[in-house]
Formats: structure tokens, C-alpha cells, sequence
């Protein structure tokens, strides 16, 4: 099988400069401290943005492996059902095709301090503040991981087999992902390409539950659409699965919130904190017995668990519920859901939370809008 690095065929030397010069801007905006990070996020973009190869012309190659082939056709339509059916941006993203020598394209670090179930926040020029931080170099992370460490905070890091730019850059398929079962190959597309059409500068929670409600509602119409009927049993039980370990790690999660307000010592509070876990696996593996589901999360709950951990699936999904309940109240035409969260996302954080409670709680319906709070 031909390898898909550098050649002659690489794909937009221009985005090339306008990363360079948008990411040594940030650079010179960032402290001194963080210029080995802003470096290392350079270099690693564009080393990665310089290996795309338009999927048109790997496909004109006769020696393709034809389990590549078929992926990348399954790609491209499923890049036409994301414009047409499900609203999304229709730009030259994942057009393109990168071959990592990884299983995924960097790596994110959360962190939280001990006592406390809230992410550490970090703030960037351009993009906002985020609860995470990303990593292409894994000497780089785990030298600040364990500085992290030993300042008490509880640290996570988890691998990220595929990243949106907003919009910024063309986002290639990567080799990371492209493998992936059918429908969970769609549903992470239908998710990046999600943060390109709406994306709220500073609010990790809004924006990552807006493109998880999409990556589940597109999935399920576009496995019914392309009459996948076997997957859609599959996709649908993930879903009932996913859903009860959500609840499961706020459920963990409000048990910790309580510990850490009270007035206890720091030692019980740590010996009682990891009881609170040791009931969570417990409960997992009963949840996980219950549905008769391997996989997914099991190795997740076995690993080491901690604040910072159960915050980075957190951050994903607690608007999830609010999103849905919109999108089925605009009948699932996506173009009324997105002119529905793009007004809500125009409100101030306080009022965005308080509309999203609302719509959570099934307080608004039908053609329903946030009540004016000013």
C-alpha cells in the first residue's frame, strides 16, 4: 500500500502560511512561559496541515487498498449528507486525507485542583479560554503534567483522534479515525464539522454539547436515510449505554461536590473521596452487566479516576439534553435548529445557561424562544 505523506500532490501551501503566521502571532501574544506550548502547537499543526492529500487524488491511484477506498467514498458521502440534510458548513474540510504514524493527532490535558470537581481553565489569544490543553509534544505534556501534579492538582489526558480549526483550515480525515465503524466515523464528522458552523468563544461546555447533540441526531437519520438498519441497533444501544455512564459520573461527581464542602481534613476527605470512587467502578460494572455492553468505557473506569477525569466527560454533554429537546421541537429541520442556537448563543453565558436549563427541563416547546431576561 503507498504511503500518503509529503509529495508533489500536497494540498494548499497558502493555508501553510496563514498558519504560520497566525500561530507566531500568538507567540508573541503569549507570556514567556508559554512560548515552549505555542511552539510545539505550531509545529505540530502544520506538520500534521502539511501531510494533506486530496482525497480525489488518492482515489485516481489504481494501487489504493480497497479498504481505504471504500472508507474514503464512504467520507465523501457522508460530507454531502452533513451539507445537505444536517445544515452544516459546506467548505473543502475533510477533502483531504492524512496518514498519522499514531492512533491519534495529539493529545488534550485536564486538570482540576483536589478538592474541587470544576476543570482548570486555560485562556489562549484568538480562540478564548478552554478547559483543556493540547498537546502534539508528549515529552512537553508529561513535563507539565507533573507540574500539575505537584501543585495537588488532579490531571487527565486523553488522546484526540481528530480536532476541529473552527474554520479556519481545511480539516483533513485522518488515518486516525477513518477505520472507524460506520456510524461513529459520521458522528465524529457531523461533531467537528458542528463547532465550524457555531462556536462560542469561552464556553467549552456550550460547544461541546451542541456538536454531541448534532453527532447523535445526524447519526441516527443518516443510518436510517442510507437504510443501515444492523448499525442503527448498534448505534442506538451506544446511545442507551452512553447515556446511563453520563449519569453515572454526575451522579459521582454531585457525591464529590458534597465531600469537598464539608468541613472534614484534607486526609478524610482524600481516603473518603477514594471510596467514592471504588463505588463507581462498582456501579459500572453492574451498569455494564445489566446492558450486556463491553467495551466503551470499561478500560475508562478501570484506569485511574479523578477529578479532572470525570470533568473532561462532563464538559461534553451537560447542555446535550437541552439541544435535543430544541432540535425536536424544530421537527429535526436542522437550518430552524441552528437559527434557534445561534440566537441563544448571541446571550450573555448567564442568560445561555438559564435558556439551556429551561429547554432542559422541557419548560419550552414547539416554536418556544428564551424569554426576554433583560
Amino acid at each position: 500500500m503507498r504511503e500518503y505523506y509529503s509529495s508533489t500532490k500536497i494540498i494548499a501551501p497558502i493555508n501553510l502560511i496563514r498558519t504560520f503566521f497566525l500561530l507566531t502571532f500568538l507567540l508573541l501574544l503569549g507570556a514567556c512561559s508559554d512560548l515552549g506550548y505555542y511552539w510545539q502547537t505550531t509545529n505540530g499543526h502544520m506538520v500534521l496541515m502539511n501531510k494533506r492529500v486530496d482525497i480525489e487524488v488518492i482515489l485516481e491511484d489504481p494501487e489504493l487498498e480497497p479498504k481505504l477506498r471504500q472508507r474514503l467514498l464512504l467520507v465523501q458521502a457522508i460530507r454531502l449528507f452533513s451539507v445537505e440534510a444536517l445544515s452544516l458548513p459546506e467548505s473543502a474540510s475533510y477533502s483531504k486525507y492524512v496518514q498519522l504514524d499514531r492512533p491519534y493527532a495529539l493529545q488534550n490535558l485536564f486538570a482540576a485542583p483536589e478538592f474541587s470537581t470544576s476543570l482548570h481553565v486555560w485562556c489562549y489569544p484568538i480562540a478564548g479560554c478552554a478547559g483543556y490543553r493540547g498537546y502534539y509534544d508528549e515529552n512537553l505534556l508529561a513535563e507539565y503534567a507533573g507540574q500539575l501534579k505537584a501543585q495537588n492538582f488532579d490531571t487527565h489526558i486523553s488522546n484526540v483522534p481528530a480536532y476541529s480549526t473552527l474554520g479556519w483550515f481545511d480539516d483533513p480525515v485522518l488515518s486516525s479515525f477513518i477505520y472507524w465503524p460506520d456510524y461513529r466515523l459520521a458522528g465524529l464528522l457531523f461533531h467537528e464539522l458542528t463547532h465550524q458552523r457555531i462556536f462560542v468563544k469561552n464556553d467549552t461546555q456550550f460547544n461541546e454539547s451542541l456538536a454531541v447533540a448534532v453527532q447523535q441526531a445526524g447519526t441516527g437519520l443518516w443510518l436510517r436515510s442510507s437504510h443501515r438498519s444492523s448499525q442503527q441497533e448498534e448505534f442506538e444501544r451506544w446511545i442507551e449505554y452512553q447515556q446511563e455512564v453520563i449519569e453515572l459520573i454526575e451522579a459521582t461527581r454531585a457525591r464529590l461536590a458534597e465531600l469537598y464542602r464539608g468541613e472534614t481534613s484534607a486526609t478524610t476527605k482524600r481516603d473518603q473521596k477514594q471510596v467514592i470512587f471504588a463505588d463507581a467502578r462498582q456501579s459500572y460494572s453492574r451498569l455494564a452487566l445489566r446492558l450486556n455492553y463491553r467495551g466503551g468505557y470499561e478500560n475508562w473506569f478501570a484506569g485511574e479516576l479523578n477529578n479532572a477525569k470525570l470533568g473532561s466527560v462532563a464538559a461534553y454533554y451537560a447542555h446535550t439534553p437541552a439541544f435535543l429537546a430544541i432540535l425536536k421541537a424544530r421537527n429535526f429541520d436542522f437550518s430552524a435548529f441552528f437559527d434557534t442556537v445561534e440566537v441563544i448563543s448571541e446571550m450573555d453565558k448567564t442568560e445561555r445557561d438559564a435558556c439551556l436549563v429551561l429547554w432542559s427541563e422541557g419548560k419550552l416547546t414547539g416554536n418556544d424562544n428564551c424569554p426576554d431576561q433583560s
